[in-house]
């Protein structure tokens, strides 16, 4: 009899990761062509891009840190993360600032469009083929109209590996 019963912490996590299916609300990015989406309940703010403190042997993605507020934070270009080229820094370049699993990363993007609501018919699944990113980073794809939107699972992204660096840099 036990063994038929239902876990109810199972039954809640399947729970919120359907009415997560059913409605994703993400802040949309362009990174070069192409338009990214992630989930807006991970962005702590937006900021224009400033000059950042380099360190020495850092990744090239990443830029540096910036004192925001009393808390270092260490900044990811996504350009050079995704081998998109040389990136160039404009008044339309932004550092959105994430806070995933309790740390704060500032990612530089092209520019940020908007805040969406998609529903889950408007969010396709990721296409198994060669492409910038690993499909294990991406929720899918995201249809608005005529636009496509290429949804990224930040956390996922910010891998436990990409996460060491950055704690190591912030510590």
């Amino acid at each position: 009899m036990l063994n038929k019963a239902k876990d109810p912490l199972k039954q809640a996590a399947s729970a919120s990761s359907a009415a997560v299916a059913a409605r994703l609300e993400v802040v949309t990015f362009k990174l070069g062509e192409e338009e990214y989406g992630i989930d807006i309940q991970k962005v702590q703010e937006l900021r224009g891009y400033d000059a950042v403190t380099r360190i020495a042997n850092a990744p090239d993605y990443i830029k540096g840190v910036v004192n925001l507020r009393g808390i270092i934070v260490p900044i990811i270009d996504m350009r050079i993360k995704f081998k998109l080229g040389d990136p160039t820094y404009d008044q339309f370049t932004v550092v959105i600032v994430l806070n995933i699993g309790g740390r704060v990363v500032g990612m530089v993007v092209d520019s940020v469009s908007d805040v969406i609501t998609l529903t889950g018919e408007q969010i396709k699944p990721a296409p198994e083929m060669g492409s910038v990113l690993d499909a294990d980073y991406l929720i899918g794809l995201g249809t608005l109209d005529e636009r496509m939107l290429i949804l990224v699972d930040i956390d996922r992204l910010m891998s436990s590996d990409d996460m060491g660096v950055i704690a190591k840099i912030a510590a």
